[in-house]
């Protein structure tokens, strides 16, 4: 066999191994796409639904589900004819939550928090500039969840975001609003830089951040870093309830607890909480 020909004959194994590789990036990119898609919905998706979403063809949709399903990624509900979150993507996803390993000694404190203001309490941490809710304690009262559990919200658009970003220098707050923008969820959202600034100046002296309806109307959120060793932010929490509850007379006393319990929540995973002057 000539020399051109073993040459040749080397070049498509590897255009052929490179196309299988690429492949496979791109169904791997597709499955993940439709796991993030069913886990922005509790009530399921239908296959139709679901290529409209994605940006997929319905032949692509099924043939990924039936794969991740094999793998109990997915389950299908016959019932209803939709898709649902698997029981694997939420073994996988916990260990996110166990990475995080104060979120087990963080549980009296939210309690705690849930049984003083009567409204829920969560626990959230940064990642990618987004706010990731780890845990809640539900409140005994009807009220309606903004975020559920693992459900990702902007910095700017919420009260634990807004509790977070006081620690921030200036320059990282304007490359957080670089990257995400600084979207109008409701007519109470804060859209310009400036308010922005004004607002986290406030946050910094009273040591607790909320928002105000500014993510869903009707919901107020109080918020308080929780700090590590270093005095930097590790995790928030916060209480979220209705404004009919968490009326503006209730709001200073609200702040002043979730603060207190935030520093002992601090002061338990041996963290330091920054002095701050408060009104």
């Amino acid at each position: 066999m000539g020399k051109n020909v073993i040459r040749r004959k080397s070049l498509e194994t590897r255009s052929a191994a490179e196309a299988d590789r690429d492949g496979g990036v791109q169904s791997v990119d597709r499955a993940l796409s439709i796991l993030e898609t069913l886990g922005e919905d509790d009530e399921g998706y239908r296959l139709s639904d679901l290529a409209v979403c994605t940006g997929l063809s319905a032949s692509t949709v099924h043939r990924l589900l039936a794969t991740l399903e094999s793998r109990r990624f997915v389950q299908f509900d016959r019932a209803e004819s939709k898709w649902h979150v698997g029981v694997r993507s939420f073994t996988v996803g916990a260990s996110f939550a166990r990475r995080r390993n104060f979120t087990a000694q963080a549980i009296p404190y939210l309690r705690k928090l849930r049984d003083l203001t009567r409204e829920t309490a969560n626990l959230a941490v940064v990642d990618d500039e987004f706010i990731i809710v780890l845990t809640r304690m539900e409140s005994r009262e009807i009220m309606r969840s903004l975020t559920k559990v693992g459900g990702r919200v902007a910095m700017v658009t919420s009260g634990v975001g807004k509790a977070v970003l006081a620690t921030y220098s200036d320059e990282d707050v304007r490359a957080v609003i670089r990257h995400h923008g600084m979207p109008r969820l409701t007519e109470k959202s804060i859209v310009r830089p400036s308010d922005l600034f004004k607002e986290l100046a406030t946050v910094r002296k009273k040591g607790f951040a909320i928002d105000d309806e500014e993510a869903q109307i009707g919901l107020r959120c109080v918020a308080a870093v929780v700090y590590n060793a270093l005095a930097e932010p590790l995790a928030a929490i916060s209480v979220s309830g209705m404004t009919s509850r968490i009326t503006d007379d209730r709001l200073p006393e609200v702040g002043r607890m979730v603060r207190e319990v935030a520093a002992e929540l601090t002061s338990a995973l041996g963290g330091v909480t920054p002095t701050v002057k408060q009104d």
